[in-house]
């Protein structure tokens, strides 16, 4: 089976049972086919976002679902799952086209509301100007009629007109730049929670995996300039799937947030950087650190999630984390930063998880 494929399986932290040969634990085999739709799955699974009538909790544990059913299938049930999952993503593909056209109105709504009350704002002084023309063209022939009792009247009468115009106006003006100024508030905090909205985890708190993307590109830039060193972390929780099995996913959810709660105070700088790629797997990036800052750093954080000891019922519970590090090297894209912290995460986890790695240079390769 192709590596690719077997960390793809790994993924699922399951007992396969025992081998033919009486190894611990048997792998299953998987078609390409069957492996290429379990990484797509697990990829959506990452992405997920909250709409209505679909939880990213209940999403979630419906994908996982579909996925360990692909993953130890037998002849009568794969046709059963495939229609399943055809109906599953049919129906909430329709349900998040609706969330985000929905999300896309209000928003149109909103700035359609501000241009139309510009628009009357715009029509009042347009009439209000149509006024004074009209007054002064009275003006005007009151002078021109040479007649000194119609230009006293015209004149007193433009005057008061003019004065009580002017009156107005400032009121008017007054009046508007309030609205105008209430509407940009409200318009400008709309924009701010959809942007930090679009930008966090809805359930950690963390960066989600666009902001992640983001930052990153602003980080590089930064270290093109300054060439100070920066390193990056990507870390995930141990058997995080046996924990959402054996306690539910209420506990799964809160697993995550005391998670995020426990990086942010071991990696506490205000350059610090958290995200949550998807499911549980984190990234955090350190600006300034070279790996053996990074290391320091990492090893408090694992230290303060091991001592962390969380009572359900009568049970307690305690989880741990593998880490992968690797230090920005000079004209490293983020693509290959990223994929060099991967794999030595990936080493973490096949060597005993609970543990960090540090990644090889680039262009230095693993022998399997």
């Amino acid at each position: 089976m192709k590596t690719w494929m077997k960390k793809l399986v790994e993924q699922f932290d399951m007992d396969w049972g025992s081998s033919p040969e009486g190894k611990e634990s048997a792998t299953p085999m998987l078609t390409e086919d069957r492996a290429t739709l379990l990484y797509i799955l697990d990829v959506y699974n990452k992405h997920l976002f909250e709409i209505q009538n679909h939880s990213v909790r209940k999403v979630r544990n419906k994908l996982d679902t579909f996925a360990k059913e692909l993953v130890q299938p037998d002849s009568e049930s794969t046709e059963k799952t495939l229609f399943k999952l055809r109906q599953f993503i049919s129906s909430y593909r329709i349900d998040e086209y609706t969330y985000v056209q929905n999300t896309f109105d209000d928003f149109k709504r909103i700035i359609w509301d501000f241009a139309d009350h510009l628009g009357e704002e715009a029509q009042v002084e347009d009439a209000a100007q149509a006024d004074i023309n009209q007054s002064l063209e009275q003006l005007r022939e009151a002078v021109e009629s040479n007649s000194i009792e119609d230009l006293r009247a015209k004149s007193r009468e433009f005057i008061n007109f003019y004065l009580k115009h002017q009156s107005t106006k400032d009121e008017r003006r007054s009046k508007r730049m309030e609205s105008i100024k209430k509407n940009l508030t409200t318009v400008k905090k709309q924009l701010m929670e959809a942007n930090q909205t679009m930008r966090r985890d809805h359930l950690t708190g963390a960066h989600n995996r666009r902001s992640y993307d983001e930052q990153v590109r602003r980080y590089l830039q930064l270290h093109e300039i300054d060439g100070d060193p920066m390193s990056l972390i990507i870390l995930d929780i141990d058997f995080f799937k046996k924990i959402n099995d054996n306690y539910g996913h209420d506990i799964g959810d809160f697993i995550l947030k005391e998670c995020v709660r426990l990086l942010e105070e071991a990696f506490s700088r205000e350059e610090d950087f958290i995200a949550r790629l998807g499911g549980e797997e984190f990234a955090v990036i350190l600006p300034g650190c070279d790996e053996q800052a990074a290391i320091k750093m990492a090893e408090e954080a694992m230290n303060r999630i091991r001592k962390e000891v969380f009572v359900h019922e009568n049970a307690e519970i305690r989880f741990t984390v593998s880490m992968g590090i690797a230090e920005i090297t000079k004209n490293e894209i983020a693509d290959n930063w990223y994929k060099r912290a991967d794999e030595a995460l990936y080493e973490s986890k096949q060597t005993g998880r609970n543990k960090y790695t540090l990644a090889k240079a680039p262009g230095i390769k693993r022998v399997a």
